[in-house]
């Protein structure tokens, strides 16, 4: 069906037309003078030419404007894709760090005893009703790897626990915060002996208690704590933890106090097993 035309827009363009020819004729160079009929068409068209013109570069700006936040749109978009992969990058770099010092740390502990042969494993898991502390926990390695019952495990800076049970691609460790256990050990600046141990009430907390401190020995906060000669698990010599606070017995002859282990039950990950039996040694 044919569209028909609009008789105000053919009278309209035919005004113009008629108003431009008119425009011609009496703007001609060869005429010296502005006749009254000129300057009434000027008068007319010039402002009309002038609000066209304005138009135009209204539009031509919105056009830009619009362009132009397109573009910063796809600039906007572009710009987050890249930020969202510099976070993962930068938290990937935070891991890889973090793994680093682990690794770094289990490095600095083989060192630290390197009388003693060691083998690497991984935390699997801890077993239930442990607050949150790895109190009883696996690791990946067993008897495929050349592991006992009671051989030693490290972390950190120190003492961690020992193997109870063994698997062929497991070991089940219980730690020094555990409240059945119990650790023959001395003060390192004093060599006084005395007995670290767990218990619900500090294992909570992380700590543990050193039971049998000589009423006359002269401990101090901040004294290290080590495994002594006595024992028929641990080795001598290995890190426990640090004094954290000193009580006196109510028989008041002995005192006890609380210990700050040098291990960060918490967050345990990787650990170091002696691979020798401390009591075959002997």
């Amino acid at each position: 069906m044919k569209k028909q035309s609009n008789p105000l827009t053919k009278y309209l363009l035919l005004g113009l037309t008629v108003m431009c020819l008119l425009l011609i004729f009496f703007t001609n160079r060869s005429k010296q003078n502005v006749s009254l009929a000129e300057k009434g068409i000027s008068s007319i068209i010039i402002p009309m030419q002038k609000g066209v013109n304005a138009l135009s570069d209204w539009i031509k700006e919105q056009i830009h404007f619009v362009t132009h936040i397109r573009q910063l749109d796809t600039m906007n978009e572009a710009l987050e894709e890249e930020v969202a992969k510099l976070r993962y990058e930068n938290k990937m770099l935070q891991q890889d760090k973090i793994e680093l010092d682990r690794l770094r740390g289990l490095y600095q502990l083989d060192k630290k005893y390197p009388e003693y042969p060691k083998i690497g494993a991984q935390v699997m898991g801890e077993d239930p009703g442990n607050w949150n502390w790895y109190r009883i926990f696996l690791i990946d390695k067993g008897t495929k790897d050349g592991l006992m019952d009671n051989m030693i495990v490290m972390a950190g800076n120190g003492l961690v626990g020992y193997i109870i049970e063994v698997g062929p691609n497991y070991s089940k460790v219980k730690s020094i915060i555990d409240d059945t256990s119990n650790v023959s050990a001395k003060i390192l600046r004093t060599s006084d002996l005395c007995n670290v141990n767990g218990g619900n009430l500090y294992t909570e907390k992380g700590l543990l208690k050193v039971d049998y401190i000589d009423n006359d020995a002269n401990i101090v906060v901040g004294d290290e704590v080590v495994t002594s000669h006595l024992g028929d698990i641990y080795p001598p010599g290995i890190m426990i933890g640090t004094i954290k606070e000193i009580k006196e017995d109510n028989s008041k002859l002995v005192k006890y106090a609380i210990l700050e282990p040098v291990v960060d039950f918490k967050h345990l990950e990787q650990v170091l097993v002696i691979n020798q039996v401390w009591k075959e040694k002997q």
